[in-house]
C-alpha cells in the first residue's frame, strides 16, 4: 500500500526523460529517434516533446549529419560534480585495493596536515609481515617518501613558514635534520615527478611514491606502495612504477584533475 502512495507522486515526464538518457550504453552510444522510441516504452509524441527538451537542456546532442543523438555535456557534468564532491579516500579506496592487487604490495593514501602527513586509506598485501599503519596515522611529513612528495606542490615562502628554523625537527637517525637539505631533496623529488623511498623512514621497506592532483592541479595526496626490501628490485622497479602512476592518475581524474599534454 505504502509503494502504491509513493507511485501517486511520481513525476512522469521525469520518469520518461530518465528513461530515455538510461537507453544510451556501451553498446548503444548513438540512437536515432526511432531506436529510442523503440527502447522506451511511451507514445510517439511523448517521446519526441522528450527529446526535444533533453536537447535544449543539453542532456543529449544531435549529431546533424547522421540525425543521431548522444548523450551530451549536462550528463557528464553531473557525474563530474558528484565524484568532485567525495573525498579522496572515498575515491581513492577501490583504487589502492586495485593497486594492491596488482603490485602484491600494500598501498596506502595520505594527506598533509601543516607538518604531519595523515594516512587516510590503506589496504594489506597477502601475507604483509610488516608493521601497517592505521587510518588516520600521522607521522612527520619531512621524515617520509610520503611527505616529501606533499612538499613538492610548496613554494619556498610556503616551504619556509611550515619550517621556520634552520634545524628540522626531531632526531631520528638518519632523518634529514637540515631544512635546505631538505628543499633541495624536494626539489628533485618534484622534476622527478615522483619519489622512490629505499630505507629513508625504515630500514629495510621501500617505497614508490606518486602525487594525486585536484582539479586546480595542485597536490591534493599522494599513493603510494610498500615494498618489503632494503631497495626495489630492478626487476620490478619499471612495473611498480608504471602502477603507482597509473593508480594516482586514475585518483587524479575521479578529482578533477586534466592532465596537460606533454
Amino acid at each position: 500500500m505504502a509503494n502504491e502512495q509513493e507511485i501517486k507522486y511520481l513525476v512522469p515526464g521525469l520518469e520518461r526523460g530518465l528513461q530515455l538518457l538510461l537507453s544510451f550504453s556501451e553498446q548503444h552510444r548513438e540512437l536515432t529517434f526511432s531506436e529510442m522510441h523503440r527502447l522506451v516504452d511511451m507514445p510517439k509524441a511523448t517521446a519526441y516533446r522528450v527529446v526535444q527538451t533533453l536537447e535544449h537542456m543539453g542532456f543529449i546532442q544531435r549529431n546533424p549529419r547522421s540525425n543521431t543523438f548522444s548523450l551530451g555535456m549536462n550528463v557528464l557534468r553531473l557525474g563530474f560534480e558528484y565524484i568532485a564532491s567525495l573525498d579522496v579516500a572515498q575515491v581513492g579506496q577501490p583504487v589502492i585495493e586495485q593497486l594492491r592487487d596488482n603490485s602484491q604490495c600494500s598501498s596506502h593514501l595520505a594527506i598533509r596536515d601543516g607538518r604531519d602527513i595523515i594516512y587516510v586509506a590503506r589496504v594489506s598485501a597477502a601475507g604483509a609481515r610488516v608493521n601497517q599503519v592505521s587510518i588516520g596515522t600521522r607521522l612527520p611529513v619531512h621524515c617520509t617518501s610520503l611527505g616529501r612528495m606533499l612538499l613538492t606542490d610548496l613554494s619556498r615562502a610556503e616551504f619556509e613558514q611550515l619550517f621556520p628554523d634552520a634545524q628540522l625537527p626531531g632526531n631520528t637517525p638518519g632523518q634529514p635534520r637540515d631544512r635546505e637539505a631538505l628543499w633541495q631533496m624536494v626539489q628533485q623529488d618534484k622534476a622527478r615527478g615522483y619519489v622512490v623511498g629505499e630505507s629513508f623512514y625504515r630500514h629495510g621497506i621501500s617505497s614508490i611514491v606518486w602525487p594525486v592532483y585536484d582539479r586546480s592541479g595542485r597536490v591534493a595526496a599522494v599513493v603510494s606502495i610498500l615494498v618489503p626490501s632494503e631497495e626495489v628490485p630492478q626487476t620490478d622497479r619499471e612495473r611498480l612504477q608504471n602502477e603507482v602512476r597509473m593508480a594516482a592518475e586514475k585518483i587524479s581524474g575521479f578529482l578533477g584533475y586534466l592532465a596537460k599534454a606533454s
